[in-house]
């Protein structure tokens, strides 16, 4: 059962608007990945809907991973891990466009929910990376995958290895987000709309081959 006050979602105009409201770093918990599901659901059922946003509510996008998950993992309380691959799987599988606003900090597993939508925007003060390494850990879930072919092979090891967040102006130069907004909500829904009017097939970036190189470069 998903509880509608973690992920709450409305139309406006054609796109489905998805509000992340799990406070206070919108941590992808139990509840919330069902809430994302149901979303995408409810805009593949609905023929109105031509595209999804989705942001997180007050300072912050997603965040990362649920740390309570993973200590209640590491004291025995949970039998096996919190997986977020069928939550990513759905995302860049969606039928239709899915647009990440980025907004606060987009760390670890938010950014690797980021990086499985089609298109992704972020105001100019936002945040991304993945710090798993800075913790003895390393992205699980298929971060490692996704930014190679987002960012290019050097840009996402460096960002990797050195757990160090970039800025959207460096995400935007390295291709891992699409735009920079002023207005979070309304660039969203304007790129989503314009996504919509230009129907063209979506980028799933687990199908991204260009910048991957070869075994020689």
């Amino acid at each position: 059962m998903t509880d509608p006050s973690l992920v709450r979602f409305q139309k406006q105009d054609r796109v489905l608007v998805v509000h992340v409201d799990n406070p206070p770093v919108n941590a992808l918990s139990p509840g919330v990945r069902e809430g994302l599901l149901a979303a995408l659901d409810a805009a593949e059922a609905d023929t109105g809907v031509g595209a999804v946003v989705i942001l997180g509510a007050g300072r912050t996008f997603v965040a990362g991973a649920d740390i309570t998950e993973l200590e209640r993992l590491a004291w025995g309380e949970l039998a096996t891990p919190p997986d977020l691959r069928p939550l990513l799987r759905r995302v860049e599988q969606s039928a239709k466009p899915v647009v990440m606003a980025i907004h606060g900090t987009a760390l670890g597993g938010g950014l690797e929910l980021a990086m499985a939508g089609h298109f992704r925007v972020a105001v100019a003060d936002a945040k991304l990376g993945l710090p798993e390494v800075s913790l003895g850990i390393i992205p699980g879930a298929e971060g490692t995958q996704r930014l190679p072919r987002l960012a290019g092979v050097e840009k996402a090891l460096t960002m990797v290895v050195s757990s160090r967040p970039i800025s959207a102006a460096d995400a935007h130069a390295h291709g891992i987000i699409d735009a920079v907004v002023d207005d979070l909500l309304a660039g969203a829904v304007a790129f989503a709309q314009d996504v919509i009017a230009r129907g063209t097939p979506v980028p799933r970036t687990s199908e991204l081959r260009d910048k991957l190189g070869t075994p020689e470069i």
